[in-house]
């Protein structure tokens, strides 16, 4: 990314069920689904969102190979999208095991995203 012209942060978690992919989908939805970005199309080349890139750096304590890349790009409408694993985020006790739910064990997990947007 030459240009970076928008970074928002978000964080997600997955409470029961100890599943890291769906906690970083959630950071990234949490990241951008607060924001508008409509002077973006101006700063495009030629006004195509397809002409933007998005990058995703995604903290992730845990269980890096169950990421599943294709669902959290996904999450991004346009653009293309890269992404990044860091150590970071969090793995902390609910206090409860609910079968129900598919946890494995007590923890809940937490990731932390930062999402960049420019071309």
């Amino acid at each position: 990314m030459e240009h970076c012209v928008f970074i928002e942060l978000g964080m997600g978690t997955d409470l029961h069920g100890q599943d890291i992919t769906k906690a970083a989908v959630r950071a990234v939805e949490q990241a951008i689904h607060r924001n508008s970005m409509p002077g973006l199309r101006a700063l495009l080349p030629e006004g195509k969102l397809d002409n933007m890139k998005v990058h995703v750096r995604l903290a992730v304590p845990c269980d890096r190979e169950r990421l599943d890349l294709e669902r959290i790009k996904a999450v991004l409408p346009y653009g293309e999208v890269t992404v990044e694993l860091t150590d970071g985020g969090m793995l902390t006790s609910s206090g409860v095991v609910l079968p129900d739910k598919a946890d494995k064990n007590d923890l809940i997990y937490v990731v932390v995203a930062a999402v960049e947007v420019g071309y």
